[in-house]
């Protein structure tokens, strides 16, 4: 295992004040300091992971880092069933931008599930961030690496994970709640994203 000596983690956990190096070394020693921070993707599995990943480490070569959990989802990486990147912790960031996508990306997982989430598009979370959609699909893409509705999409899938492995609920009932129009979409969804069916 390598030593971190020379990664300096900080309270920003966006993968653009790490290298690739950087990153890549912290997936080798599984430091639990950057958990959040950034998320692997492997190019020959066409998964995506924590940096605490068990899985033995890729080679360096067939990874790729993104930001978030939602990019990598959106540049068509299925999460890892081992370390299951929607348990990742929340990024706090310093910076306003990045604080206000965070601030936004926790208001999605709350409003999942609840009456809120009928009206979970850009347009209501622009209003509830006081700012205009462009400026907030500009927030995203430079702090997250996605839009919000590409967010919208993998915490809505994420939450009926949870939902599957937590509950007992009918499959219809799981499909509502996290906000799928029908069974067959939430199957659809659920079937692209982790290669078989719910």
């Amino acid at each position: 295992m390598e030593t971190m000596e020379t990664m300096q983690p900080t309270d920003t956990p966006m993968a653009v004040l790490l290298d690739d190096d950087q990153c890549y070394r912290a997936i080798r020693a599984r430091d639990a300091r950057f958990d959040g921070a950034f998320f692997t993707a492997v190019k020959t599995t066409g998964i995506f992971c924590r940096p605490i990943c068990p899985a033995p480490a890729p080679k360096r070569v067939n990874v790729t880092f993104y930001k978030s959990a939602a990019a990598a989802f959106a540049a068509g990486f299925r999460p890892c069933l081992r370390c299951r990147p929607e348990l990742a912790p929340q990024a706090h960031a310093l910076l306003s931008g990045a604080r206000l996508v965070a601030q936004v990306t926790q208001h999605i997982g709350r409003s999942l599930g609840g009456n809120q989430e009928k009206g979970l598009d850009v347009t209501a979370l622009a209003q509830y961030a006081g700012v205009s959609d462009r400026h907030l699909r500009r927030l995203f893409a430079e702090h997250m690496g996605t839009t919000p509705q590409g967010v919208i999409n993998v915490e809505r899938l994420l939450f009926a994970k949870q939902l599957l492995g937590a509950t007992r609920l009918p499959m219809n009932h799981i499909a509502q709640a996290a906000g799928y129009g029908s069974v067959r979409r939430f199957n659809d969804a659920f079937l692209q994203s982790y290669g078989k069916p719910p």
